[in-house]
């Protein structure tokens, strides 16, 4: 069997575990360079030592974290071989990820939002800013959002996280106003909880929706890079201050490791470094 066969189960096997197909084409992605390297070889003959010099070319190129990708989907896919019993021994046991940086997340100070809500210039961007503000969604997650997974009452929404996974989160009251401004505003019938300007039919994309965030930012002349998920740093940063527990933020963000949210904890001594930054 050779590595184009074996992706072929691979693949169809992550299928029927329900993996996303972004997942699946990054992935696609990743085999496809692999073979593109080292040719498509029978998988027997693929070793650690070959599967090492692979990655340090890749190294020469990629951040930590990118590299950290392409071992994970080596590991995935040679023990998926292994378990299969498509070989006797799994070549990529021995593979480790490189050491990565802590970084800390970038976030926004409340006169930024300020700066951002006054640059407004149409109820879609209020409502898109809004949104992102009070909920803490991933830009993935918005876009796919419709507006019949809003409940108004409550002020909240069901999204669809990463791995399919549905969690609910809530928005302000200011939001929901804003929100139902923008809806009643709209002469389509498209289900989608945001749409294009030019096409009212059609959903917005995420890069239509960072494109619009770029925009709103460089109108409001703010010196901060502002996209789309430092929305969701800024929220994050907005439940520490007031008193919200690590876990309680976890299951906001919808992370399925606690590890994920402990790097909030380091935000409350760095969002006063930020504030002294700005204005000693």
């Amino acid at each position: 069997m050779n590595l184009n066969e074996l992706w072929s189960l691979y693949e169809a096997d992550k299928r029927i575990q329900g993996f996303s197909p972004k997942t699946l084409k990054a992935y696609a992605l990743q085999h496809k360079m692999l073979v593109l390297e080292l040719g498509n070889l029978d998988v027997t003959e693929v070793t650690l030592t070959i599967l090492k010099e692979y990655l340090a070319k890749q190294a020469v190129r990629l951040k930590p974290n990118s590299l950290g990708h392409r071992i994970r989907f080596i590991r995935s896919l040679f023990r998926y071989a292994y378990e299969e019993t498509y070989l006797t021994l799994n070549p990529s046991l021995k593979l480790r990820e490189p050491k990565l940086d802590k970084r800390i997340p970038k976030f926004l100070i409340e006169e930024d939002v300020i700066h951002l809500k006054i640059s407004c210039q149409s109820l879609r961007e209020r409502a898109l800013l809004e949104f992102l503000y009070s909920t803490g969604c991933r830009i993935g997650e918005v876009e796919k959002i419709n507006i019949e997974d809003l409940n108004w009452e409550n002020c909240s929404a069901i999204v669809n996280g990463k791995g399919s996974k549905q969690r609910e989160v809530y928005f302000t009251t200011e939001c929901k106003v804003w929100l139902k401004k923008y809806l009643a505003s709209r002469e389509d019938s498209c289900k989608a909880l945001f749409v294009t300007d030019t096409h009212p039919t059609k959903r917005m994309a995420i890069p239509t929706i960072r494109w619009a965030i770029k925009r709103l930012a460089g109108r409001g002349e703010l010196e901060v890079n502002v996209y789309p998920h430092r929305f969701r740093h800024t929220y994050a940063c907005q439940l520490l201050d007031n008193g919200a527990p690590l876990d309680f933020i976890q299951g906001m963000l919808g992370h399925e490791k606690a590890s994920t949210t402990q790097v909030y904890a380091q935000l409350r001594g760095e969002r006063r470094r930020e504030l002294y930054r700005r204005y000693f």
